[in-house]
């Protein structure tokens, strides 16, 4: 598939059809994102629920109920699957509608597909059972599955014209993936340590009296849980507020498609903030409502406006 200009070329019945079934996958599993990616232009929107599809695959594997071993070995196959997008050596025909899809993607924007091994790599992280000691470790695990993520998503979204250097606006994509993937972390730490997965800093847990781990609804004999949750809201908050920084560099949809899937977290950290016991009772999530009002502030403008005047103070 050669690179084409976006929205010159027709898809055939086949790509569309691939691009159909990632989008039903997007609808169906991406309980947060959907909402922000509804708002995008077609060819964007398809874009995007194609990366989507791939990383949701990558994901399933490294969640799945199969052995660590047979589960590098899929990630493997999938590693080897982006070799032949590469390669340009996938076809309409071939039988994997997420490999057309995304095979079609990367011949209408740039994507760096690296990034993708990237988010391979971290899901290996999580097969082969590693934590985290500081901050700075479980940023470079944060980069690989949630930053790599964020620049995928500004190849497709682009910058405006006269925008700052797309260097710039990488390490802002990069930034606001690590404050979502952040928020994941805090919404779902009694389920990751159900599953044997511990991913706040082992020195931040230490800090705080948290090192026993969070197995039960209420936090251990003389922890500090509210405490750590409080601190790593703050460290979640001051990621977002300079990963905002991206939004004026983006067009209007993209832009607003980005508020609104950061909005949705930003309102998970805030619920979680006001209640850090929650997440060890259960999953905190917003109903749907508040999501699609979320979505449509977004596409308004007026989360990006309120965002960019509440980042431009923090900076001055």
């Amino acid at each position: 598939m050669s690179r084409i200009v976006e929205g010159q070329t027709p898809m055939s019945a086949p790509v569309q059809a691939a691009y159909s079934y990632c989008e039903a996958v997007t609808g169906r599993q991406a309980r947060n994102f959907a909402y922000g990616i509804r708002l995008l232009p077609t060819e964007k929107r398809q874009a995007m629920s194609a990366l989507y599809a791939f990383s949701r695959r990558v994901d399933d594997i490294g969640d799945g109920r199969l052995d660590p071993v047979a589960k590098e070995e899929r990630l493997d196959a999938t590693r080897g699957l982006l070799d032949r997008i590469r390669k340009d050596a996938v076809d309409e025909d071939d039988t994997d509608p997420v490999a057309v899809a995304l095979s079609d993607a990367a011949s209408r924007f740039p994507l760096p597909l690296g990034a993708l091994d990237e988010l391979i790599d971290g899901v290996l992280m999580d097969v082969r059972g590693e934590t985290y000691e500081t901050w700075d470790d479980l940023k470079v695990y944060c980069r690989c599955v949630a930053g790599a993520v964020g620049r995928l998503s500004l190849s497709i979204f682009g910058t405006t014209p006269g925008a700052r250097s797309a260097e710039r606006a990488a390490e802002y994509a990069d930034t606001l993936g690590l404050a979502l993937q952040l928020t994941n972390i805090l919404r779902d730490v009694r389920e990751d340590a159900a599953n044997g997965r511990t991913y706040l800093p082992a020195d931040d847990l230490a800090k705080f009296g948290c090192a026993d781990g969070f197995r039960a609804a209420a936090p251990p004999p003389g922890a500090d849980f509210t405490g750590l949750v409080h601190y790593e809201v703050r460290r979640a908050r001051a990621l977002f507020a300079e990963g905002y920084r991206l939004l004026p560099m983006l067009d209007r949809r993209s832009g607003a498609c980005v508020a609104a899937m950061a909005g949705i977290y930003r309102r998970l950290l805030d619920r979680i903030e006001r209640d850090p016991l929650a997440v060890l009772r259960g999953r905190v999530s917003l109903p749907g409502r508040e999501k699609a009002y979320v979505a449509v502030r977004g596409l308004s403008g007026l989360d990006a406006r309120t965002i960019s005047r509440q980042t431009v103070r923090r900076h001055a």
